[in-house]
């Protein structure tokens, strides 16, 4: 099973969710507060279950938000961000060298995430 691990940075807080071998699926942006993190990983629960928009395909299949967004990056790899009902990048996942990758994060997302225990290593 997957968990949410919480870390304070210089900055602020910040969590990974990571599988339940230990790789990290996906990576928050820093919040300010513990509770606006906290609050970041109930929106990345409740979002997890959308859909995904392939940026990468041809044509490209718009999807509503809440939404996994599935892109290559400045090198060529396969990478996604997921965003909140209200468009907002919530998460973002590691590169990928094959698009399977990004497709297999984003399937363990949806299965890890919803049920997720936080842990807090601070």
């Amino acid at each position: 099973m997957g968990k949410f691990v919480i870390k304070q940075t210089p900055s602020g807080f910040k969590f990974d969710l990571k599988a339940g071998n230990g790789e990290v699926i996906a990576s928050s942006e820093t919040y300010k507060t513990e509770a606006s993190c906290l609050k970041g990983i109930a929106s990345v629960k409740k979002n997890s279950a959308g859909g995904v928009e392939d940026l990468t395909a041809d044509p490209v299949v718009a999807v509503k938000h809440p939404k996994f967004q599935v892109y290559q990056d400045k090198k060529g790899e396969f990478r996604f961000r997921l965003k909140a009902t209200n468009g907002q990048v919530i998460a973002t996942g590691e590169s990928y060298k094959a698009r399977a990758g990004v497709l297999n994060g984003i399937e363990s997302i949806k299965k890890n995430a919803p049920e997720a225990p936080i842990e807090k290593t601070y």
